[in-house]
């Protein structure tokens, strides 16, 4: 059993047990789920925003503790004031060391927000709008098209707006019309390896009405140059910013180079 297949197994475990501490309806008395959701689409199509979808993660499974101290108000206000196009808070507490309640921290924010978890059941994308996120995660590896499909459908139901993750030819099936934003992960979920040419690589055959996401493994400005050439408009970048000493600087001192190129 590969490392995604754990956190899919341990995730359908944890999604029983938060149906039972709060149903679906109390769920959505929640006051953030009566709030207009911000479009991610939106802003990443705004050529005067940076399309840096700047991430929150405090560790992975691939890399162990990233920064243990880093504290979620502090990061992503910097990342907002210093022109994030988007947040991207991990949710998923066991391998990633995230909570919800850091995404609703996050939520003073004034810019979308999605939320970094595996997404297998209806009931986590409700929520998601409790919660205060405008964006969801859908993973291909861990669903079927058919799947990807329900779930975007639902989402887009409650005002939420859809990031598909990809990172192989033979996930291009899930592309649907409800997913209107396309993400290509560099780091294959299987075995956590790192490869920034499967961006470029797939690019060319994600049809050309969707908005492309680059995923994993930037870290220099340079290499948005290169995804931007591609026709990309996101880039999602977090342990770089995260395993600095202060992420708040390293965030800053990244855009102030990438303006400096614009």
């Amino acid at each position: 059993m590969n490392i995604l297949d754990k956190i899919i197994e341990q995730k359908k475990v944890e999604v029983a047990e938060r149906k039972l501490l709060a149903n679906e309806e109390q769920l959505r008395t929640a006051a953030l789920y009566k709030r207009n959701c911000f479009s991610l689409k939106q802003f990443l199509l705004d050529d005067t925003k940076t399309g840096i979808i700047a991430e929150f993660k405090r560790q992975s499974p691939s890399k162990g503790v990233i920064n243990a101290t880093a504290d979620v108000l502090d990061v992503t206000g910097a990342y907002t004031k210093h022109g994030a196009s988007c947040l991207s808070v991990l949710t998923d507490e066991i391998f990633f060391g995230g909570s919800s309640n850091d995404l609703l921290r996050a939520r003073i924010n004034n810019i979308p927000i999605l939320r970094k978890d595996f997404i297998i059941d209806e009931y986590q994308i409700i929520e998601a709008k409790s919660i205060g996120a405008d964006v969801i995660l859908l993973i291909a590896a861990c669903l079927t098209p058919e799947r990807v499909k329900e779930l975007a459908l639902f989402a887009k139901s409650l005002g939420l707006e859809v990031l598909l993750e990809i990172h192989n030819e033979e996930e291009l099936q899930h592309i649907c019309d409800e997913t209107e934003i396309v993400g290509v992960n560099n780091r294959d979920l299987k075995t956590f390896t790192v490869d920034i040419n499967r961006s470029l690589e797939l690019s060319k055959k994600i049809p050309a009405d969707k908005i492309k996401v680059a995923e994993s493994g930037i870290s220099d400005v340079a290499t948005i140059d290169i995804f931007k050439s591609a026709g990309f408009k996101g880039f999602l970048i977090g342990e770089n910013f995260m395993k600095a000493q202060n992420p708040t600087i390293a965030f800053a001192e990244f855009v102030n180079k990438l303006n400096a190129k614009s």
